[in-house]
């Protein structure tokens, strides 16, 4: 039985209450309202603006060192943002001089005969916007579920011009068991600020994408950070059991969740 025409409208309605997702546009005749078509370019506009807009690591280090860790600021071999667009390969390399500090940062490292369970890197991505809004408040939830675990943490990486590979080798010079990078999702027109997370274990440059966890669409009005950090410190305790993350990597716990 065909749906009445209030009865559409009511349903649209309600999807409308609970996504971001285009739907039910006003139309004017066989066309998109005004309203409807100002919006667009505006979201448009604003994904845009999610992509070019310059990384401040300098504004995270301070409030991410406030949480109780050191952070260190890196790039990728890609030398300014359109390099970094037009050729994705080195964004997922470190630069001469992020490599050089590194080697020196492991090499202290190795002398206090400490190894790393977790190396976390901070990315821009593809939207430094979600980075600057999410990283922080996220990483203040997810610092305490890792110390609970008695995790040793290599400083916080902040990464200029990077991909999510970039962190196998972070992770690698550091030996750590597990790399977990934030990053800047690709902006949509219903979010210019999602960010997203990946988890590999035992990081090494060569790395695929299969062999890695995701969990996106971090924001508010998306993923909370604590379904997140939840969510996330379940997946490193499966990949330090199994020795493995990726495809192979599944969250089935029903156990009650870390954070209420």
């Amino acid at each position: 039985m065909k749906a009445s025409q209030p009865q559409v409208l009511q349903d649209l309605a309600k999807l409308k209450h609970i996504t971001e997702a285009r739907i039910g546009l006003k139309r004017a005749g066989s066309s998109l309202a005004s309203k409807e078509v100002l919006t667009f370019d505006l979201d448009h506009a604003r994904a845009r603006d999610a992509v070019h807009l310059p990384f401040q690591p300098e504004a995270l280090a301070e409030p991410i060192e406030a949480l109780g860790v050191s952070t260190l600021t890196i790039e990728s071999a890609a030398a300014d943002r359109m390099t970094y667009l037009q050729r994705p390969d080195l964004g997922r390399k470190l630069g001469l001089e992020s490599r050089t500090l590194l080697q020196q940062q492991t090499q202290s490292q190795a002398q206090e005969s400490t190894e790393a369970d977790v190396c976390i890197v901070i990315g821009d991505g593809l939207s430094s916007k979600a980075i600057q809004q999410n990283a922080v408040p996220f990483l203040s939830v997810l610092l305490p579920l890792c110390r609970a675990k008695d995790w040793r943490l290599t400083p916080v990486h902040l990464a200029t011009q990077a991909r999510v590979a970039l962190a196998d080798e972070v992770g690698e010079q550091y030996g750590a068991k597990l790399a977990v990078v934030l990053i800047g999702e690709r902006p949509g027109l219903s979010a210019a600020n999602s960010m997203g997370i990946y988890m590999t274990y035992e990081p090494r440059v060569g790395r695929s994408d299969a062999e890695r966890n995701c969990i996106s669409n971090i924001r508010p009005g998306g993923q909370s950070y604590e379904q997140a950090a939840d969510l996330l410190v379940r997946l490193m305790e499966g990949a330090l059991q199994k020795r493995l993350s990726g495809v192979g990597l599944k969250d089935d716990s029903e156990e009650t969740p870390l954070i209420e």
